[in-house]
């Protein structure tokens, strides 16, 4: 975790004091919160996506900023009384430019879907909107003839996105039917290379050259290695598509220098999406970073795409972007790395096959169905039962489809948190290991071969339950709040 308080106690008391105050009025909600950080703290957390923000920054979140509204963006908005709004938003978009060396920051953004859609209506914006009005001879959507309109509305349905397939660990917000994304582009999907499992670049070209789209989106959610974002930005350049960048995963290790070069999405591309939670170790939101012919239709997000901002989150957003531009941050990104690499070799070493053979980054893919004869959900499961959370996830080509899939996807971010260390995480193998090597595939209720249901023996489920329990008890997670 970030550098403890000077005070300890100071976090306790107010953690156990805003308890005292929601549960004077919904005890429900009360115990609910005392009980999730119960939990989290017995909890052996895998799940690629999250995190533990830090005290500071989930303190932030609960203050009067949360009255507050105020759309448009600093110094350009639709109510008054936003001057402390104002602070807020420039101090966060100030630390994100400093932190990722971009030329522009925009930090309202709700979530990673609202940063994504701010960005493909900035691209459409820049692309398709401003032309039109040139055509047109006008300076603004309004003032266009009904023709025109109608012209300009067919032209924005009509745009073309090239990202990454699902299967290959690409994301449902990269232009997939069942997300607007989807429903807004016409998508087309970059793969891997069947044998190997990486990135084919020269597929890639050759597909972008015959699709011509308009946006090229780079970035993953499942897909343990490294990107060249050199050669991602040559292919877009070639073919007159604008890069966009997805780095919600591994934002940290961005922030964190371990990523750096052609691995660096920020000078590579012309606009940048990201989440602030997972290994960037902040609140959940989102944040939009961009190149100067972008900043003025990126911050148009609201309302263009967005409803009011979020005050105190982006405030909270500014904290843990402040603690991100420590020096210590960036040894934490290189042990998120460092671990991740030490759980792929102790489960490679205990016969699990990895998708691409390992990982470069926060993440792997283990491919249950090769590996143990499990679906992704069966494996899940066991390993839920066993106090070991993971989750599910396709792999290339995945025979059982995206709902039961054959992979799990693990993550080190929160572990790393934690201060668990490479010996541990072979130890982690160990009872990944164990839970599916033991379980098998349960049956439906009518005694047919079920790709949902799972059998383990609860013994061994309470097994590795007490000693997943055992381990993460030698790192206490928030041992600054006691909550009495």
């Amino acid at each position: 975790m970030p550098d403890l308080p000077e005070h300890p106690s100071t976090v306790s008391t107010a953690f156990r004091s805003a308890l005292e105050v929601i549960r004077g009025v919904e005890p429900r909600i009360a115990d609910a919160i005392g009980q999730e950080v119960a939990d989290q703290r017995e909890m052996l957390k895998l799940i690629a996506s999250e995190n533990y923000a830090s005290p500071a920054t989930l303190l932030t979140m609960g203050n009067w900023l949360s009255d507050k509204y105020a759309e448009g963006t600093v110094g350009r908005r639709f109510y008054a009384g936003c001057r402390n709004v104002d602070t807020v938003e420039s101090v966060a978009a100030e630390h994100a430019r400093e932190l990722f060396g971009a030329a522009h920051a925009y930090a309202q953004p709700h979530s990673g879907i609202d940063a994504n859609l701010v960005a493909f209506w900035a691209v459409l914006a820049q692309r398709v909107e401003a032309p039109a009005l040139e055509r047109a001879g006008v300076r603004n959507v309004n003032d266009l003839s009904e023709a025109d309109w109608a012209e300009l509305r067919q032209a924005f349905g009509n745009q073309r996105m090239l990202g990454m397939s699902l299967d290959a660990g690409g994301h449902l917000t990269h232009g997939f039917r069942p997300n607007i994304s989807g429903k807004m582009f016409d998508q087309r999907s970059y793969g891997t290379d069947p044998a190997t499992g990486l990135l084919d670049y020269e597929a890639l070209r050759a597909s972008a050259r015959e699709f011509q789209p308009l946006i090229i989106v780079a970035g993953y959610s499942a897909y343990p290695r490294l990107v060249n974002f050199r050669i991602m930005r040559e292919i877009a350049d070639e073919v007159g598509a604008t890069l966009m960048v997805d780095m919600a995963h591994f934002a940290g290790l961005v922030a964190g220098k371990v990523l750096t070069g052609d691995f660096d999405p920020v000078p590579h591309a012309q606009i940048v999406t990201t989440t602030t939670h997972k290994s960037l170790r902040g609140p959940r939101g989102g944040m939009v970073l961009c190149d100067e012919s972008l900043a003025d239709q990126v911050d148009r997000g609201c309302p263009m795409v967005l409803g009011g901002p979020l005050p105190h989150v982006m405030a909270a957003k500014a904290v843990a972007l402040a603690e991100a531009r420590r020096p210590e941050f960036r040894d934490y990104a290189q042990a998120v790395v460092d671990n991740s690499r030490a759980l792929a070799e102790g489960l490679k070493r205990r016969g699990a096959t990895l998708v691409t053979g390992g990982t470069d980054n926060h993440l792997n893919l283990i491919d249950v169905a090769t590996s143990y004869g499990l679906t992704g959900r069966q494996a899940e499961s066991a390993l839920l039962e066993s106090g070991i959370v993971t989750n599910r996830n396709a792999i290339p080509a995945d025979p059982n489809g995206a709902w039961y899939t054959s992979g799990i996807r693990i993550g080190t971010p929160a572990l790393t948190t934690r201060g668990l260390g490479t010996a541990e995480m072979d130890e982690i193998a160990a009872l990944i290991d164990r839970v599916l090597t033991t379980a098998e595939p349960g049956t439906t209720a009518k005694g047919a071969p079920s790709k949902a249901q799972h059998i383990l023996d609860p013994k061994i489920a309470d097994e590795i339950s007490r000693r997943a329990s055992d381990l993460v008890a030698g790192f206490p997670l928030y041992p600054e709040i006691d909550l009495g």
